[in-house]
C-alpha cells in the first residue's frame, strides 16, 4: 500500500497538479482562496450583495471564494474566520456585525499572516491598531448618506408653515452602518429649525421590525396627540415595512407620512413609482470589483488606500420608473 501510495504521490507531481484541502495547484500556482463573512440575509441588498459576490468571483479563474453566512450573529461571524484561518486561506474578508469585539481574531488572522480586507461596515479596536491589522476597508460613507437623507427632507418640507416631526428607523444596534448614518441624519437636522427628530429606534434593518416599530411609533404619537410628518429609515426594508403600518393605521405613505430611506433597492423604486416613497440614497451594492482590484494590487505591491471608498447617489421619486429597468437589486 505505501509502494502504491508513492507511486500515486509521484505520479501527481510529474502532471503537475497537487490537490491540497479541496483547491487544485496547478503549474501557474494556486489559486488565491478568499473567505468571506457576511453579515446575513436580512435585507434584499444584502442578498444582493451577496449574490453579486458569488457570480463575480465564480468568474474569476485564479480565485475561490468560501462564503460564510453569519445570520447577523458575531460569534458565527468569529466562528467562520477562525475556521477560515485553519483553512489557510489567502485573504479574510468580512462585513462585521458590529463595530467592537474583533481584535482578538485580529491578532490570530496577523500571526498566521494572512491579510484583513474589512467591507461595508467599519470596526473599531481597542487593544491593536487597526491600520496594521487590516489591508484597507472598503464601503460608502454612511455619514453622508445620512446627511443626504436629512438635505432631501429638509428641501421636502421648505414651504411648511409648521414644525415637521420626523421619526427615524435606525439599523442593527452597534453596527457602524447605522452608528454613521444616524450621526449624519442628526448632524444635519440639529442643524436648522424646521425638522424636529421627535422618535428614534432600531429595527434592526429589517422590514418585519421596521413595521412593529412603525406600529409603535404611530400608536404613542397617537396617544400623545402628536403627528409624525416624516420617516427617515436606514434601509430601504424597514422603510417597505413602515409602508404597511401606516396604512394599516388608515393613513397613506407618501402623502400623510413622507418617506425617505437608504439602499436603492427595487422595492424601494416601486414605492416611488406608487407614490409611497419620495426618495432613496443608494448604498453601493457591489463589492466584488473593488475586492478584487485591492487583492490584485496586494499582490503586485501597489499602495492601497486605507479607505477604498463607494459613492452614495440619491434617486428621488421623479426618476424611479426610468432608473427601475437598470436596478442591480
Amino acid at each position: 500500500m505505501k509502494r502504491v501510495l508513492r507511486t500515486f504521490a509521484i505520479l501527481a507531481a510529474t502532471l503537475g497538479l497537487l490537490v491540497t484541502g479541496g483547491f487544485a495547484y496547478g503549474q501557474t500556482g494556486k489559486k488565491i482562496v478568499i473567505g468571506f463573512s457576511q453579515v446575513g440575509a436580512e435585507t434584499e441588498w444584502r442578498v444582493a450583495m451577496s449574490r453579486i459576490m458569488k457570480e463575480t468571483f465564480a468568474k474569476q479563474k485564479d480565485m475561490t471564494l468560501l462564503f460564510s453566512d453569519a445570520q447577523q450573529k458575531q460569534e458565527n461571524q468569529l466562528k467562520a474566520l477562525r475556521t477560515f484561518i485553519l483553512q489557510k486561506v489567502d485573504f479574510l474578508v468580512f462585513a462585521p456585525v458590529v463595530q467592537t469585539g474583533w481584535d482578538a481574531v485580529l491578532q490570530e488572522a496577523k500571526e498566521a499572516k494572512i491579510p484583513v480586507i474589512v467591507i461595508n461596515r467599519l470596526i473599531k479596536t481597542s487593544t491593536v491598531n487597526k491600520e496594521e491589522y487590516t489591508v484597507t476597508f472598503i464601503g460608502p460613507d454612511n455619514m453622508n448618506a445620512g446627511r443626504e437623507a436629512a438635505k432631501f427632507l429638509i428641501e421636502q418640507f421648505k414651504d411648511a408653515k409648521a414644525p415637521v416631526n420626523v421619526v427615524q428607523l435606525e439599523g442593527t444596534v452597534g453596527a457602524s452602518s447605522a452608528v454613521e448614518r444616524k450621526a449624519g441624519f442628526d448632524e444635519v437636522i440639529k442643524a436648522q429649525s424646521k425638522l424636529v427628530l421627535i422618535k428614534s429606534q432600531s429595527g434592526d434593518f429589517t422590514r418585519a421590525k421596521g413595521k412593529e416599530v412603525m406600529e409603535a411609533f404611530l400608536k404613542s404619537a397617537k396617544a400623545e396627540g402628536t403627528k409624525i410628518n416624516a420617516v427617515f429609515t436606514q434601509s430601504d426594508d424597514m422603510g417597505i415595512g413602515a409602508m404597511q403600518a401606516i396604512e394599516e393605521a388608515g393613513l397613506k405613505p407618501g402623502k400623510d407620512i413622507i418617506i425617505v430611506g437608504i439602499d436603492g433597492v427595487k422595492g424601494a423604486f416601486e414605492a416611488m413609482i406608487a407614490g409611497k416613497q419620495a426618495a432613496t440614497v443608494e448604498n453601493p451594492v457591489d463589492y466584488a470589483k473593488p475586492l478584487i482590484q485591492v487583492i490584485r494590487d496586494y499582490q503586485a505591491k501597489k499602495p492601497i488606500p486605507v479607505w477604498v471608498k463607494l459613492d452614495n447617489k440619491v434617486y428621488p421619486a421623479s426618476v424611479a420608473a426610468k432608473e427601475l429597468p437598470n436596478r442591480m437589486y
